[in-house]
């Protein structure tokens, strides 16, 4: 994945909804050129930079500084660049549609007008109040005993509400055509496991805010003062017990660490006090006999948890997560409270969104294809996929010949790496065949029911597939989405439609430039086939170990370089990235970024020493990666990052990818003694 999608702890649905922007990095060349000085280059590709910052000496903030200094982080934003500003021009595009919808529907558009005309329906909303919540809170009231709170759980779970574990399919590990059940640890509001544990001053103070934070929710709800300070420390004991469970983020990321196939048997006899025949019947799967367990450990824990704590606990802990779950849909009050712990504290948003947006998400969310196909019709024509197309057939070239320059790894490994590469198939621009939301019902007058309704839908639609081949046709986001995929089982590229506009591919601009651009998330994206993650899946998506035992080693070393490399790179105050959480994307990024510059001078040959304004291709090829990058973030976003995200902090994608390559040295004239050219420490794995 090329950037990062909201942040926070809650669904998606309740994200859409209250927090602030949190997606990566920079903006449209337009944006940036009209936001310059008169006389200074407005030619797609042509950059704007600080002639007073050495692009050997910082390269992020030479060829980004004056865009920065030009756009300001929005209130309503926690960071702020190309991925906020052209999700902004994408959802403008929406909301044209949309409000058309809501007012003028036609069968064509009447679902998604319907969802966010209620979404818009504030008044409506208000007038409500918790009323919407009470039958999901009155289910949780009426737990009379633990033995029914499988059905409660799988009830809750079926609407969206999380709570103690998570519960979904994905693809056998041993035969990924084929999607399996899967289990895996959950339940906490907090971002992850090391908020509860970690012991600085900042974590202490974000504690003690989410304490806050459930007292208010509690208060909000009409619970006296005194039990609504009871229910916050209750909640946060319980889940503190939860977390104890939980792999770190690192362990999460290692796919054999979360590889764990078992019968239901040996599944059940780990927590035999949970009616897990009455779970599985409840939430309406398929039949199965074998899952994949994430976390074995965590369900001997959650075993002895349950058992050790007492009923109103477990019913308090269910009650907090219905409303937090819910809060999105409910009167300004509580998204509000909502944003002001999830956005302001722990991202630094310092507004709540304008309405319109977070509904033009929560649309997108519950409805994406049928959203998506307006969009497409509007923002992608076919020259953009052709030359889509061209520009990926000539970067998975570049990988495939590359890969004999690898001294590192032997002709055995090479020989499956090229397989692998041979068989890797791409997705552009939107699905061949888009999805059929007939069975959804959406009322124009009933916002949290059409969440719940909606979330329902899209639980069934995935649970449906266990035990059944894969389509290898789907698309895990929607058209419009500003961002790109790899997925390792279906060995598969993926590039919606809504990343395929400036800066990231401008069709005005030259090879040179959009080879930067887009060509580094195309090559980002391939290498995740290959990284500490991907390499460990085989070309049929299996996964399996395709390498030699001296070439892993090797791989080892080399990745090593990286998670030494980015780990020393501050975020905020004494937080620094973390070396071995990143490794992915930091590989996919360098290695990425090397095989697009390949890429284009396969494409360009003699024409490569062409200039235009001044500048080789070289340098406006570098230039194009720099300008997706171009953003700042307030210190809680750089914080949050560090210690949840698997994408380094935009300055450091582009300083840090770049000062491992002899071809920006070369390009730009860098001496050995310069900041941007680590020389005999630079990293390379691919």
């Amino acid at each position: 994945m090329i950037g990062y999608l909201k942040t926070g702890c809650a669904t998606a649905l309740v994200l859409a909804l209250t927090v602030g922007g949190a997606m990566a990095a920079e903006t449209t060349q337009v944006a940036q050129t009209q936001a310059v000085p008169k006389g200074q280059p407005a030619a797609p590709g042509l950059p704007v930079v600080d002639p007073s910052v050495s692009p050997c000496d910082n390269f992020f903030l030479h060829a980004c500084k004056p865009w920065i200094e030009a756009n300001p982080i929005p209130a309503d934003q926690s960071r702020w660049g190309s991925f906020n500003v052209l999700a902004e021009q994408n959802q403008t595009i929406l909301r044209t549609i949309l409000e058309e919808a809501a007012k003028n529907p036609t069968p064509r558009t009447a679902k998604i007008g319907a969802f966010y005309g209620a979404c818009m329906d504030e008044a409506a909303v208000e007038q409500k109040g918790l009323a919407p919540l009470k039958p999901t809170l009155d289910r949780i009231a009426a737990l009379k005993d633990k033995g029914q709170l499988a059905t409660l759980l799988a009830s809750l779970h079926n609407i969206g509400v999380p709570g103690l574990f998570s519960f979904g399919q994905q693809a056998d590990p041993d035969q990924a055509t084929m999607a399996i059940a899967r289990m895996a640890e959950g339940g906490l509001g907090l971002p992850d496991r090391d908020f509860y544990f970690k012991d600085d001053d900042r974590s202490k103070q974000q504690r003690a805010a989410y304490l806050a934070h459930l007292e208010k929710v509690f208060g909000l709800m009409g619970v006296p003062a005194d039990k609504a300070k009871a229910n916050a420390e209750t909640i946060m004991a319980f889940e503190t017990k939860l977390a104890e469970g939980w792999m770190d983020r690192v362990a999460r990321r290692d796919p054999l660490k979360r590889t764990n196939k078992q019968d239901l048997s040996t599944f059940r006899a780990l927590a035999p006090g949970f009616d897990w025949a009455a779970y599985k019947k409840t939430l309406g799967t398929p039949d199965f006999d074998v899952l994949n367990n994430a976390n074995p450990d965590y369900f001997k824990h959650l075993e002895k948890v349950l058992a050790e704590t007492p009923l109103e606990t477990v019913k308090t802990y269910l009650t907090w997560h219905a409303v937090r779950a819910a809060s999105p849909w409910l009167p300004k009050a509580f998204v509000e409270e909502n944003f002001d712990f999830y956005g302001r504290t722990l991202s630094g948003a310092k507004e709540l969104r304008p309405r319109w947006k977070r509904c033009v998400d929560a649309t997108d969310n519950a409805l994406g294809e049928e959203l998506g196909q307006f969009y497409v019709e509007k923002a992608f024509g076919p020259e953009q996929k052709e030359r889509m197309l061209r520009m990926v057939a000539d970067i998975q070239q570049a990988f495939y010949d590359n890969v004999p320059s690898l001294t590192w790894m032997g002709p055995e490994t090479q020989a499956k790496a090229k397989e692998k590469l041979k068989a890797v198939t791409n997705k552009i621009g939107y699905p061949d065949e888009w999805r059929d939301y007939a069975a959804l019902e959406v009322k124009r007058d009933d916002l949290l029911g059409n969440a719940a309704r909606s979330f329902s839908f899209e639980q069934a639609y995935n649970l449906a597939k266990i035990g059944k081949p894969r389509d290898p046709k789907e698309w895990l986001m929607t058209p419009p989405t500003v961002n790109a995929y790899y997925m390792p089982p279906n060995n598969d590229i993926n590039f919606p439609a809504g990343i395929l506009q400036p800066p990231f591919f401008d069709k005005a601009a030259d090879d040179a430039y959009n080879y930067g651009a887009i060509g580094g998330v195309i090559g980002h994206e391939i290498t995740h086939g290959f990284d500490d993650q991907g390499r460990k899946y085989d070309a049929k998506g299996n996964l399996a170990n395709w390498w030699t035992p001296e070439d892993e080693t090797r791989f080892g070393e080399k990745a090593q370089c990286l998670v030494d490399q980015y780990g020393s790179y501050v975020a905020d105050g004494d937080v620094t990235l973390n070396g071995k959480a990143t490794l992915g994307e930091n590989t996919a990024d360098n290695g990425g970024l090397r095989i697009a510059y390949l890429g284009l001078k396969a494409r360009l040959g003699e024409a490569m020493g062409q200039k235009i304004g001044g500048l080789t291709a070289e340098q406006r090829f570098f230039y194009g990666w720099a300008h997706v990058w171009c953003s700042s973030a307030r210190p809680e976003a750089r914080r949050l990052q560090a210690l949840t995200g698997v994408h380094s902090l935009p300055e450091y994608r582009v300083n840090g990818t770049v000062s491992n390559m002899p071809e920006f040295a070369k390009a730009f004239n860098c001496k050995p003694t310069d900041a941007m050219v680590r020389g005999d420490k630079a990293c390379r794995v691919w």
